[in-house]
């Protein structure tokens, strides 16, 4: 990996920090409890550190002094997956509402936007909403569904369709009137704290930013898409290390058969995230659906496995007796399922024989080391 393995200095630095803030709420690193207090230190935490975090295909990443280090060389996507995958092996509510944070300043970013981006911020995109959004003369009226940290987002950058069907981007201040929150409809228990309503605008001002289209149609939906799968995996990771621990301290043959099976399972994403973060940031005008596609279909496959298999290795005591474990293993069948399932497959399987046409003879395997 030349060097890519090792933590970067952000990382260490937001860990300490959150490790300070779980020190001071006087519980243990190794064991804690999620309070909502605690939740929103960590998250108004993270948020100091937003400008910090690298965007997506920004890459090569830099010392303290301005000066490149060769062991971070093109890291740049992977340190910002590093904290995503870190914050979620804490907590999956945390880490719901700062990828969507971190993944609105990372659009805005690349759609030019030159306001000021304090705050806490949203993406809101999901479609299909009875009475949509609607947008004239600069405020908007409709109504938005999933929009998750609904009372708690200063910002809220938003998708609609014009009067022309095409998609539109528009940046919301929640400090209005003409805002009506309605949470009724969540009745999640896993993911039960991420604050995701439906949330209704009346005459609310709104400022539209970016070129028609350019939520989808820009190389960086994929890239923030695998931000979310790197979320997924540090949960899956985290839970596994309790099947670590478990053999440690009591070992047996069948444990240690599970630890091998996950073990293996996890290595071998854990390179695939090296390799892919890599593409995209030494091939930063690409959008790398195909391998992204896959990247999420593997990761969600891991955490069914993980999952399943520390159950088995474990038993019933770390869901029953172990507030974390029992927390992420509780939010994670729910995040995943951001995932498309069959649809996410039909797409990798289109996307692959397209691949296959474009090879330059017919015999050429796409799949061949």
């Amino acid at each position: 990996m030349s060097g890519l393995d090792t933590k970067s200095a952000l990382l260490k630095n937001i860990q300490t920090a959150i490790e300070n803030l779980i020190i001071a709420d006087q519980q243990s690193t190794n064991a804690f409890v999620i309070t909502d207090k605690l939740r929103h230190d960590i998250l108004n935490l993270l948020v100091t550190y937003s400008e910090q975090i690298p965007h997506p295909a920004s890459g090569t990443g830099n010392s303290d002094d301005g000066h490149e280090k060769e062991d971070k060389k093109n890291a740049n996507t992977l340190i910002r997956w590093q904290v995503l995958a870190y914050v979620s092996s804490i907590d999956l509510t945390i880490a719901k509402w700062f990828e969507s944070h971190l993944d609105a300043l990372s659009i805005l970013h690349e759609v030019g936007y030159d306001k000021s981006t304090q705050g806490l911020w949203a993406v809101w995109a999901a479609e299909g909403h009875p009475q949509p959004i609607q947008y004239q003369q600069g405020k908007i009226s409709g109504t938005k569904a999933w929009c998750s940290g609904a009372h708690i987002v200063d910002h809220a950058l938003m998708t609609y369709r014009d009067g022309s069907g095409q998609s539109q981007l528009v940046v919301v201040d929640m400090a209005q009137d003409g805002i009506e929150i309605d949470n009724s409809e969540w009745q999640a228990v896993g993911m039960q704290g991420t604050d995701t309503a439906t949330v209704e605008f009346d005459e609310v001002i709104a400022c539209n930013v970016g070129a028609a289209n350019v939520y989808l149609d820009r190389v960086g939906f994929w890239h923030g898409a695998a931000g979310v799968a790197a979320c997924w995996y540090g949960a899956t990771a985290s839970l596994a290390t309790y099947l670590i621990k478990g053999y440690q301290q009591k070992p047996n043959d069948y444990k240690a058969m599970y630890l091998g099976q996950i073990s293996t399972a996890l290595s071998v994403t854990q390179q695939y995230f090296y390799h892919v973060s890599d593409l995209i940031d030494t091939q930063a005008n690409s959008s790398h659906e195909l391998i992204i596609r896959q990247l999420r279909a593997n990761v969600e496959q891991l955490a069914r496995e993980v999952l399943e298999t520390v159950g088995q290795a474990l038993g019933a005591a770390p869901f029953c007796r172990n507030a974390h474990f029992a927390k992420l293993s509780a939010d994670l069948p729910v995040f995943i399922r951001q995932s498309h399932g069959a649809f996410d497959l039909q797409k990798i399987g289109e996307l692959s024989s397209i691949l296959a046409n474009e090879s330059i003879t017919l015999q050429e395997n796409i799949w061949q080391l």
